[in-house]
């Protein structure tokens, strides 16, 4: 959510700079609502004033023994129109809430302006593409003639865009989380938390996903709207809202490695086949809680800490700086992880590590005593460290041979009990 200073102080700023993300906020209707706000504010609180003083002249008049019915019916009077004030005043600030909710984040003065992820702007490139001597597949072709992928039973089971893991590839997409939450926890220092799979209302709220985003949730059919977490950002980060924090507190840095449960209602016809996008899939998700003046350093580190999980699988990929136009709604700066895919020839996303600013925080209303103090909104930044689904989906494509077998990175091999080859019988 926007600071509403900002909106009343310099409603044209904030204009322009939403219209870098291609969104139109009407500033003039929207000074025009808040002139009416302020309006209704002063009359509700003049006809508050002049019930409570007549109310006590009836008071006076009553023990002078003066007929008191006509001062009873100006009271009632005034107190019919106080209530028809105060329920006007109430509809324009649910009508201001309501443009609050719905507007997007400032983008960072660094980020790109763009309309689309042509305008995304590379940073940087790590690692070989691999030279094979022969076709590379697919990894759902690789994943199916080794017999562990299995999309036609999922879809019986469920629908499409599931899929149902076998034997080794099962173990090796276990074996990644186990990875990944060792390395966070113990070389990048991130708390491991365990958070549930199940949220309401108020914490999509607090992050952002609601009301905009409720058609990508599977909401749950119960007596409270609850629904399926779509990123362990929503829970994780909810755990310090309505808090205020001691500045000695932060950063906060969670880890947390959860399922994520999408509708995918915008991307009709977008890799229907294989893991690349599907309804379920796993993650493992960092999360930080710090104070404003270290947010963009926040960010880098952030990024570096996903960067290293695809170095030490020896998988190439890329950083680019999402585009205005491209990055998410909620986000005032966003870096994309996208790893090479041989099948496709090209690089696709595994990861987007995003500054929030405190664009989440005044949703939350989390906020820290400063050195001074004074009370402080934090900033919020989250990323995937990183889609395990994907990181499967790379490391077969990466990893295969001309058989057909998968080989298994080295920094794998323990945690599978040295196993090195998923082999096609």
């Amino acid at each position: 959510m926007l600071d509403i200073q900002l909106l009343r102080e310099n409603p044209d700023y904030v204009a322009t700079q939403l219209k870098r993300k291609g969104f139109d906020f009407d500033a003039k209707s929207f000074t025009q609502l808040d002139e009416q706000r302020k309006s209704l504010q002063i009359a509700t609180q003049e006809l508050q004033n002049q019930r409570n003083q007549r109310s006590k002249d009836i008071g006076l008049a009553k023990s002078r023994g003066e007929n008191i019915e006509p001062m009873r019916e100006e009271v009632n009077i005034l107190g019919v129109k106080l209530d028809q004030s105060k329920q006007a005043l109430e509809a324009v600030l649910h009508s201001i809430e309501s443009i609050l909710l719905s507007l997007p984040n400032i983008a960072d003065e660094s980020v790109p302006d763009g309309k689309d992820e042509t305008a995304n702007v590379e940073i940087r490139r790590w690692g070989s593409i691999p030279q094979f001597d022969f076709a590379p597949q697919s990894h759902d072709v690789l994943g199916e003639a080794l017999g562990e992928l299995d999309f036609e039973c999922a879809a019986k089971i469920t629908g499409s865009r599931f899929v149902v893991m076998k034997n080794n590839l099962a173990k090796l997409h276990r074996a990644l989380i186990q990875f990944m939450m060792d390395i966070h926890t113990t070389e990048h220092q991130y708390q491991e938390i365990y958070v549930p799979y199940i949220v309401n209302a108020q914490s999509l709220l607090g992050t952002a996903q609601l009301p905009k985003f409720e058609e990508d949730l599977f909401k749950l059919n119960t007596e409270n709207p609850y629904y399926l977490t779509s990123t362990a950002e929503i829970p994780v980060t909810n755990t310090v809202r309505d808090m205020i924090l001691t500045e000695s507190e932060l950063p906060i840095r969670y880890v947390c490695h959860s399922p994520c449960f999408r509708s995918e209602a915008g991307s009709y016809g977008r890799d229907t086949k294989g893991m690349i996008r599907q309804h379920q899939f796993e993650k493992v998700e960092l999360v930080w809680i710090t104070k404003p003046e270290k947010s963009t350093e926040s960010l880098e580190l952030l990024t570096q800490h996903a960067e290293t999980i695809l170095q030490k699988l020896n998988l190439p990929y890329r950083v680019v700086t999402l585009c205005t136009g491209d990055m998410g709604t909620n986000a005032a700066k966003t870096y994309d992880l996208e790893v090479w895919l041989p099948s496709q020839n090209t690089y696709r996303e595994i990861s987007s590590c995003s500054n929030m600013g405190a664009f989440q925080a005044r949703r939350m209303k989390t906020r820290y005593r400063n050195e001074s103090q004074a009370m402080e909104l934090v900033h919020t930044l989250n990323g995937s460290g990183l889609a395990v689904g994907r990181t499967l989906v790379a490391i077969m494509e990466n990893y295969q041979d001309k058989d057909g077998n998968i080989h298994i990175p080295k920094v794998l091999q323990p945690y599978l009990k040295g196993l090195t080859t998923i082999k096609l019988n």
